[in-house]
């Protein structure tokens, strides 16, 4: 889907261009001694706030002309790697499905449970945190720098689009179970009614997991998904565990549930539940209720500071419930050997706002935090971040912990809205030979993107850019350069 997402979506990742203001933050009833800061150093004391030597770009023009990207950029970037492996996934599939039902492939006649518990356990598995930093640490390691740009590409893409597989797979698990519940309803006479309520169960939760995590409710009612997705798909977890017992424990031949134990255990489906049921587990497994100390440098932002340091391209998911909605932000540090790492929440939805209206001591998160695209800059001799307003958050940590990353950042006001503990991370890390802040409330509004993009990406001999920006502004560089030629990965909508 392409449909553009509306402002309530709360995730860092997004990026924005403009962070809209709270109106009644000044009526809060929590008194300014009950919110827990902690202490920052001026700007002004650990840098300067425009280094002399910092590239000046040209000023914006007043009113750039709209350019529309010619059809075959729009469609190179609509049918993303995304998009095709779901359509490998998906055809797959359904020509798997058309063979059973043909009587062409015996085997998935036979095990259509078997097909149906496999597909989501490849789902569930594409998506567990801990396979994923698996996944990046593989790659990172041994692929590095050394291998054709071509093929370093070809690993970021395919690691940040593997929400392609998760979803071929999770529908094509589907069709597999309604095949099964198909030829049970039609040897009715051979099957327990039960064994046929608990596979339609089966079916229709699922089948509301996979409504509750498509990209319109996903993205226009983040809370929606997080609640439905995440308790309808425990549920179906549960019902396929009840679904693959019930099944394999009946003996057709005697109309008994006599087949338990060792025969259940030896059967397909029962281990590929438990290795879906696994997968599902572990991430919860490192969650946590830790301090968290909250300084509020305006009221468009909350800067969260956490105790230990965090390798670069890292995210955090946090809520104010162990089990409810989580939000997901880019993580800043200053490497591992950091005391601290930050997030920056742009003040949005009602999560972020109760932030600042009801600072909390403590948050829940997961202590094993899980990698973004970013984390595949170690593959890279050079590139450029780009980045507008509070998409800083998952941007920042590449160019602190790598100096071969220059760091390209679009906002309004920005020293006063995220206050002298971010600027100073940039100006103390971040040299102003690499270091490029577009100021829209200074520079008269927005900068030319494309054309500082590209100065920028000839001189600093870059092989990609990330983008961490809007809808708009994503769409808009990532077009530019899909145009110009320049290897460029921005925002995720459709995942």
């Amino acid at each position: 889907m392409s449909t553009k997402p509306a402002l309530a979506y709360n995730d860092a990742e997004k990026g924005t261009l403009d962070v809209p203001q709270i109106a009644d933050l000044a009526k809060s009833e929590k008194k300014a001694v009950d919110i827990d800061v902690f202490p920052v150093q001026s700007l002004k004391k650990d840098a300067p706030v425009t280094p002399s030597n910092v590239a000046k770009p040209p000023p914006a023009p007043t009113k750039p002309a709209p350019k529309k990207a010619p059809l075959w950029v729009l469609w190179v970037i609509w049918y993303n790697s995304y998009r095709r492996f779901f359509t490998v996934v998906f055809i797959v599939n359904f020509v798997g499905l058309g063979f059973a039902i043909a009587g062409k492939w015996p085997y998935a006649a036979k095990y259509p449970g078997a097909l149906a518990v496999g597909n989501l356990n490849v789902a569930v598995l594409v998506r567990n945190e801990i396979f994923g930093r698996f996944l990046y640490g593989f790659v990172n390691m041994f692929f590095a720098k050394w291998t054709p740009l071509w093929f370093r590409l070809g690993i970021t893409s395919t690691l940040q689009h593997l929400g392609g597989i998760h979803s071929g797979c999770a529908i094509s698990g589907v069709a597999w179970i309604i095949l099964m519940i198909v030829h049970q309803f039609k040897a009715k006479y051979m099957f327990n009614d039960s064994i046929l309520a608990f596979g339609v169960i089966t079916a229709v939760t699922l089948f509301i997991t996979i409504c509750a995590g498509l990209p319109w409710v996903r993205n226009t009612h983040h809370n929606v998904f997080e609640r439905n997705h995440r308790f309808f798909g425990w549920t179906s977890l549960a019902m396929t565990w009840v679904y693959t017992i019930v099944t394999n424990a009946y003996n057709t031949a005697d109309g008994k549930f006599d087949h338990l134990g060792a025969y259940i255990v030896e059967q397909q489906a029962f281990w590929y539940t438990v290795g879906m049921s696994t997968f599902i587990i572990l991430p919860w497994i490192c969650t946590r209720h830790a301090k968290v100390d909250i300084e509020l440098p305006s009221p468009k932002v909350a800067v969260l500071r956490f105790e230990r340091g965090m390798q670069q391209g890292l995210l955090a998911r946090i809520s104010r419930s162990a089990v409810k909605e989580y939000h997901a932000f880019g993580i800043i540090s200053e490497g591992t050997h950091a005391k601290y790492h930050y997030l920056i929440c742009g003040v949005q939805g009602d999560f972020t706002k109760s932030l600042v209206n009801d600072p909390p001591r403590r948050i829940w998160t997961r202590e094993l935090k899980f990698a973004g695209v970013s984390n595949t800059s170690t593959l890279y001799k050079r590139g450029i971040r780009i980045c507008t307003g509070t998409g800083l958050g998952a941007a920042l940590s590449t160019c602190i912990q790598s100096p071969y990353w220059y760091l390209i950042w679009i906002g309004s006001d920005q020293e006063k809205t995220f206050g002298p503990t971010i600027s100073g991370l940039i100006h103390r890390h971040v040299g102003p030979e690499r270091l490029l802040l577009w100021d829209s409330k200074t520079r008269g509004g927005r900068p030319p993107t494309m054309k500082i993009l590209k100065e920028v990406y000839e001189y600093w001999q870059a092989e990609v850019v990330f983008i961490t920006s809007n809808y708009i502004g994503n769409a808009e560089i990532q077009q530019g350069c899909k145009e110009a030629g320049i290897p460029a990965f921005g925002t995720l909508w459709d995942f």
